[in-house]
């Protein structure tokens, strides 16, 4: 492991530069004047003992910095405002748009299934369910992710199958299994609500048939880009702040780097930039990993990519259980143990389990503050639900 050279602090090199000055000074006059040889040896001593004194203080606060600087070089604080999306600039009116299209029941074939649904922003980003429960009471086959700082990932799904935000929100509308809508009923649907001709001709001026699914992506995705957790504890740490962190989350975070987590869960999201297999040592149990999910296998058929799957974000963790692709843990706990074996081949201590866990409490960010919005009415000529 490489560390930074510490600076010795100035008041201690120049008292170390005394040290020497005297002791020469001494063993000059001890022929001399035996007197000032015993003053300028008990002056040498009392500076001396005057340093350890100062070096006990100072080197809890140089690991401090050591232990800031490390953290540094690895992750990197959730910016106060929002990123711009490529090719998808926000306008007020499209977030705004975005914001109604994600609490709006009626994309889904059966009018009563959201966005917010599986990745409520009450939960977290998150639904609290191992899986989701999509049309007719139908599962998803895997834990939905939490929506907060998702923009930050390098791709979406467990799997990268989307590669932004924009074609994550188009998936689960007209997946059979979600919310069920066929591609050209989305379009439909809302063309049925004579509100939404208003809010998408703001939102998308000058185009001549501005209601579309891909308009309907667009302006979901920039609605979920503001749907970022800023200013966690871990955040202000980041930024200087060496007192934002408990002394245990401090030695959770230490112990986080240490033992190698910090190898796959990195950068801004602590997660979400990187894919790996799940049992890179050690295949946990087929409640955490089912031998017929392949994971990012079903998307590239490439052999190597079998039991990989995206690296998740360990922001605002605390609140967001179940865990894993298959929500089979309820025990953060118990999830951080798990990844200690299947990741890191080792058997973490229940004290180790606890410090890394309370570092990961510190991951809990500020949350959007969003308020529910009012959605155009259905008229008598608005398609009507599935059964």
């Amino acid at each position: 492991m490489i560390t930074r050279r510490a600076e010795i602090p100035s008041d201690i090199a120049m008292s170390l530069r005394w040290i020497k000055a005297r002791g020469s000074q001494a063993m000059q006059g001890r022929r001399a004047d035996p007197f000032r040889v015993r003053v300028g040896t008990m002056a040498v001593r009392a500076v001396f003992a005057s340093l350890c004194i100062s070096c006990a203080y100072v080197a809890p606060a140089l690991a401090q910095d050591d232990l800031m600087s490390r953290a540094q070089q690895q992750f990197k604080p959730i910016p106060q405002t929002p990123p711009a999306l490529p090719g998808n600039p926000a306008t007020p009116e499209k977030v705004e748009l975005g914001k109604q299209l994600y609490f709006d029941p009626r994309l889904s074939a059966s009018h009563a299934i959201s966005c917010n649904s599986c990745h409520n922003l009450g939960l977290g980003g998150a639904d609290a369910e191992p899986t989701s429960l999509g049309h007719r009471w139908q599962h998803g086959g895997r834990n939905a992710p939490t929506v907060f700082n998702a923009v930050f990932n390098t791709a979406q799904f467990w799997d990268g199958r989307a590669k932004d935000l924009e074609q994550q929100a188009g998936g689960p509308m007209v997946n059979p299994v979600e919310m069920a809508s066929p591609t050209e009923h989305v379009a439909e649907q809302l063309k049925g609500i004579p509100g939404y001709g208003v809010a998408f001709a703001k939102a998308f001026p000058g185009e001549a048939d501005p209601i579309s699914l891909a308009n309907v992506d667009k302006a979901i995705a920039v609605f979920e880009a503001t749907l970022i957790t800023p200013n966690a504890p871990f955040d202000r740490f980041l930024k200087g702040d060496a007192g934002a962190l408990s002394p245990p989350q401090k030695e959770g975070l230490a112990l986080f780097m240490d033992k190698g987590c910090a190898a796959c869960h990195n950068g801004i999201n602590v997660g979400g930039g990187m894919y790996a297999p799940f049992g890179v040592v050690e295949r946990p149990g087929a409640e955490f990993l089912p031998p017929d999910d392949k994971g990012r296998f079903m998307v590239t058929k490439t052999p190597s990519d079998e039991y990989v799957f995206k690296v998740p974000t360990l922001r605002n963790i605390a609140l967001t259980a179940p865990y894993f692709h298959t929500g089979a843990s309820w025990d953060l706990r118990q999830a951080v143990a798990v990844m200690g074996s299947s990741q890191l081949g080792i058997r973490l201590q229940d004290p180790e389990v606890t410090r890394i866990t309370a570092f990961l409490d510190s991951l809990t960010g500020d949350m959007p503050k969003v308020t529910y919005p009012d959605l155009p009415p259905s008229v008598a000529t608005t398609p009507r639900p599935q059964p």
